[in-house]
């Protein structure tokens, strides 16, 4: 299904996008060495709550996770790059964290991830990693012009990510977003330029680049979701979703 916003379904999505990207800033500023993942997922249900919103994550039970999911929010660390489930975990100064995040507002869907180190104990190779999906993001968006297709999209990252010395993994990536969480298109983050779905203003895509530093070949864990990188090699995940407008391609998952 791809669903098409009027320009007034697409002010109505515009607070969920709100909510979602202000949740992350606030878990972010709260995430210390220290923090439980459970500590994360119950902050992350107590904001929803009090928004009213409702969690795409708690109850979701697609074909590729043992679901349920059971949790309002995934948290990948180190070598988890997706669909990490929060689990008793106590975060140490130099974790790699990714959380992923998604719910609905007055019934329209928003989904943004980010990748972050918790504390100060900063590997350099691990901030150019982050720094490649958020460049790749950047780049996957500005190539979200009416009258483009989603390979133009994918291309962009992919070009990105590539040209950063990451190889890319395509079984996961983007989507349509609206009244639901996981929609067509799916947009992989590697393409072909002019291929794919063409892109029209009502459009609500979740773009959303991640790499593993030195592989693209993925397994699953024992918990039936979390997907970690073969190699145990560390990850990075970054997402926003935007509207396409008349005028361009607009973030609705920024912090406000």
């Amino acid at each position: 299904m791809i669903e098409v916003l009027s320009p007034r379904q697409v002010d109505e999505a515009r607070p969920a996008g709100h909510f979602v990207g202000s949740t992350l800033a606030e878990l972010r500023r709260r995430t210390e060495p220290g923090v439980n993942l459970l500590d994360i997922d119950r902050w992350a249900a107590e904001l929803i709550a009090r928004r009213g919103a409702v969690s795409c994550y708690v109850d979701y039970a697609p074909s590729f996770g043992r679901g349920p999911f059971g949790k309002v929010i995934c948290t990948s660390v180190n070598d988890a790059v997706l669909h990490g489930l929060p689990y008793d975990y106590v975060l140490r100064d130099g974790d790699l964290l990714s959380l992923d995040f998604a719910v609905s507002v007055d019934g329209w869907v928003a989904d943004a991830a980010i990748s972050f180190v918790v504390g100060s104990a900063v590997d350099p190779e691990d901030q150019r990693m982050i720094d490649a999906t958020r460049q790749a993001l950047a780049a996957g968006i500005a190539a979200a012009g009416t009258g483009s297709k989603v390979g133009d999209i994918s291309h962009a990252i992919g070009h990105v990510l590539t040209g950063a010395g990451y190889r890319v993994n395509t079984q996961f990536g983007g989507h349509g977003v609206g009244t639901t969480m996981h929609q067509d298109p799916h947009i992989s983050n590697n393409g072909l330029r002019g291929r794919g779905h063409p892109l029209q203003p009502g459009l609500l895509l979740a773009i959303e680049p991640w790499v593993m530093a030195d592989t693209n070949r993925l397994k699953i864990d024992d918990d039936g979701w979390t997907l970690r990188s073969i190699t145990g090699c560390r990850t990075a995940h970054t997402e926003h979703t935007i509207a396409l407008t008349e005028s361009g391609p607009e973030i609705l998952t920024l912090a406000g």
